[in-house]
């Protein structure tokens, strides 16, 4: 009997276990995931007549219109036909059986956030001893930011376990237009506007009319960017283009962000502009408003004005904030890889470069011969099964004029490029380019577009999220052979994928603007360089591929605000540290070699190994820069002798100090100008410089000196042991540089370096020779 009551046990057990089994199994099964739809090549020119045919396909597998509504995430609709919708499984089988479907594909997801950045650089907040933490993330810190405005309702905003607004700062919210004090908080805690200099250059300018809103509002969504990567709060879950994601936050997420907007749009000629007045008044108030740092992604093109010069608003006003206390960081410029085309370079800045970061978005490309190319782009729509190849060219048999370059593309035959995948080659460095020649392609009924151009230039998804993917020149010609040695060429493109991590090089990006200084060659620039390419960060929710405000942009723009950052930090754990201590303390911790060890390249053409001139000191590394161990201090007295050495009149320099001064006679060197660099640019005959270091680590410390020198000069230090102690802070010693050169040469670079076993503090040294001047001279 006993038996008998256990068997029924186990077998009602084993029923309800199946019971249960059976509705885990269904439920799974009716659990809704977003797939891919692909259809090929769309049957409609119009678009809205493709979309409504999606839904058509929707409602008939779904049984009724508002369930296909729901479901439906995006219709693909320009480039191709197809769809995004959240399917079961079992729908996905039924969808992928009907006749006209190609492929159904889950949706595939890729981690791509702006907190790389801060990984990459070492700034994570999961170390409890980092400088995040030792810093409270910079929340007694006010970054005033001078842009293109802010979009306040933009969650890297948020106030959420931010304290009371520091106790000095002195700013406030200005109303204007969609735009009022409600739109501060306690992380946007200031606004404001600058616009007559630009109203008295643009006299047609129609305020009414504009797109730009006359308030602190911005429009193009690069103010806001540029904030959440100085100081953005953290804002989790972010993705971009279905390249999903997570965490995005600035450098410094508790830190204040005070705008002050002295960029405008001009509806014209779809360009932003900034008056030299209107960013002289706003560096004036931010002075008033006593932020720590200030930011401007803006510059000017060469020729630029001497630092004298009132024209240059940024070097008169952040000579004034400077000697205030704030520092003052600005964009090196996009004009690279040209040489001496750096703006921003009073030395009273931090000029920054961009470099790339240890990320790629591989994007696979598969011939007909079996052969896999990566080439990259941030493609993520479904997969481009084996479609016709192309290249425009005359095949030597026809009245018809063909041209692969990629700008000629819009002068091609419709017939050469619909329902195909077309090459091209460009030299151009824009990004331009790839989106006009995928714009081409598109309209002429193509389905994507391979572009050959330089190695290193900046990547961005083209419109729709078509398909255009960039290959150096290289790859691009092996993928022509390829075309002209097969009668049908056929390639299969895969959406993006993300890789990240020591397989991937950093490297200075082509567009970073590079030195030397055209206005005073001893004065080295860029001072220093930070990630810069691709970078997601927040924008307009009016104007944007992600409804939660997020956009990737790339520029010297989006590595300055993450120098802002690190400044925040260190302002934060030193108060009492100078602008000019802040900045050596940058540039003589600053990684020379990507943070793998392996050496950083500088893009351009040919690629070169990056040198000072590409990105000052190196890369930016803020857990080393937090303690330096020894600073190269600067103070007005040291301003004004490099303003008397580079020849600016004793009336300018007094005007520009506020008080009357006299130069020496004979004037000063500018050699001797104590920065964190040493740069000759025309070395005669043996030069003996000097330079005055200050002790910021231990109180009883001991340096010594270690010399790399640049090849074929001789570089000799005295002394070559530094001691400190309570009587004994700062410590100078002076450097001879000579030659063996009997030419004039190129730039050449070393380093010298002073190390005490924990600290090592180093700075870049670059000289050239002009022997030629001599021999001029002489003859």
């Amino acid at each position: 009997m006993r038996s008998y009551k256990t068997s029924i046990r186990l077998l009602l057990s084993l029923v309800i276990f199946l019971n249960v089994l059976s509705s885990f199994v269904a439920q799974a099964s009716a659990l809704k995931k977003v797939h891919i739809v692909y259809l090929g090549e769309k049957q409609h020119d119009d678009p809205e007549f493709v979309t409504e045919s999606h839904h058509q396909m929707l409602w008939s597998l779904l049984g009724s219109k508002e369930d296909a509504h729901d479901s439906m995430v995006y219709s693909y609709r320009h480039g191709f036909s197809g769809f995004a919708a959240k399917l079961t499984k079992s729908q996905a089988k039924k969808i992928a059986d009907l006749p006209e479907v190609v492929h159904v594909v889950p949706d595939s997801f890729y981690k791509l956030t702006t907190t790389r950045t801060w990984d990459y650089l070492g700034l994570s907040a999961a170390n409890p001893k980092n400088l995040l933490n030792e810093t409270n993330m910079g929340e007694q810190i006010i970054i005033g930011i001078i842009d293109t405005g802010v979009w306040p309702e933009s969650e890297v905003f948020n106030d959420n376990g931010i304290g009371p607004v520091p106790s000095h700062w002195q700013g406030g919210c200005e109303s204007g237009e969609n735009f009022n004090s409600s739109n501060c908080n306690k992380k946007l805690i200031g606004a404001k506007y600058f616009i007559n200099g630009f109203l008295a250059e643009n006299e047609s300018f129609n305020s009414t009319e504009s797109l730009d809103f006359i308030s602190p509002r911005g429009f193009n969504g690069h103010g806001t960017h540029v904030s959440t990567i100085a100081g953005g709060s953290y804002v989790p879950n972010i993705s971009y283009k279905g390249l999903a994601g997570g965490t995005v936050r600035g450098g410094a997420p508790r830190a204040r962000i005070a705008m002050y907007k002295a960029c405008w749009y001009l509806d014209d000629f779809g360009i932003t502009t900034c008056s030299s007045a209107d960013i002289l008044k706003a560096m004036d108030e931010a002075i008033h408003d006593s932020v720590d740092v200030l930011s401007l992604s803006i510059g000017s093109d060469v020729p630029l004005y001497g630092e004298t010069d009132i024209r240059d608003g940024i070097t008169t006003g952040a000579f004034h904030a400077v000697l205030k206390g704030i520092v003052v960081v600005c964009a090196g410029g996009n004009s690279g890889p040209e040489v001496q085309t750096v703006t921003n370079t009073a030395p009273w800045i931090i000029t920054v470069a961009a470099t790339t970061l240890d990320r790629s978005f591989a994007t696979p490309l598969t011939l007909g011969n079996n052969k896999t190319i990566l080439g990259q782009a941030m493609y993520t729509g479904p997969e481009l099964g084996f479609t016709s190849l192309v290249y425009p060219e005359n095949p030597g048999n026809s009245n018809e004029s063909f041209s692969g370059t990629c700008e000629e593309l819009l002068f091609n035959s419709n017939l050469t490029m619909a329902g195909k995948v077309v090459l091209c080659f460009t030299t151009s460095p824009y990004s331009g380019a790839v989106s006009r020649a995928a714009r081409y392609v598109k309209r002429a009924g193509g389905l994507g577009v391979i572009i050959a151009r330089h190695p290193g230039y900046a990547i961005r998804p083209c419109l729709d999220d078509f398909p255009c993917v960039a290959v150096d020149w290289e790859l691009g010609t092996d993928i022509l052979l390829y075309i002209r040695s097969n009668g049908s060429p056929v390639v299969k493109i895969q959406p993006s994928r993300t890789l990240i991590g020591q397989p991937v090089g950093t490297k200075v990006a082509t567009f970073s603007s590079r030195g030397p200084n055209s206005v005073a060659a001893a004065i080295l620039k860029p001072d220093i360089a930070a990630p810069g390419v691709s970078i997601l960060a927040a924008t307009t929710t009016n104007s944007t591929f992600n409804d939660r405000g997020f956009i990737m942009l790339s520029g010297t723009s989006m590595a300055t605000p993450a120098i802002s950052g690190v400044v925040a930090l260190l302002k934060a754990l030193h108060r009492d540290w100078s602008p000019a201590a802040i900045r050596s303390a940058i540039v003589t911790t600053a990684w020379r070699t990507d943070p793998f060890g392996e050496q950083i390249f500088a893009e351009g053409s040919p690629r070169k190994l990056a040198d000072p001139f590409d990105y000052g000191g190196g890369l930016v590394n803020p857990e080393k820069a937090a303690q330096p161990g020894l600073v190269y201090d600067l103070g007005l007295e040291d301003y004004v002798l490099y303003m008397c050495s580079v020849g600016y009149n004793e009336t300018s320099i007094s005007q520009l100090v506020g008080n009357g001064t006299v130069c020496s006679n004979p004037k000063p060197s500018v050699l001797d100008m104590n920065l964190p660099s040493i740069t000759i640019p025309n070395l005669k005959e043996d030069v003996t410089l000097t330079r005055t270091v200050t002790n910021v680590g231990p109180l009883d410390s001991i340096y010594k000196v270690a010399v790399e020198p640049p090849l074929g000069f001789q570089v000799s230090v005295t002394p070559e042991t530094l001691v400190f102690n309570s009587s004994a802070k700062k410590v100078s010693f002076t450097v001879k540089i000579s030659t063996t050169h009997k030419i004039n040469t190129g730039y050449y670079f070393g380093s010298l370096t002073w190390s005490d076993s924990v600290h090592n503090v180093t700075i870049p040294v670059s000289v050239r020779t002009q022997i030629l001047q001599n021999y001029y001279d002489e003859n």
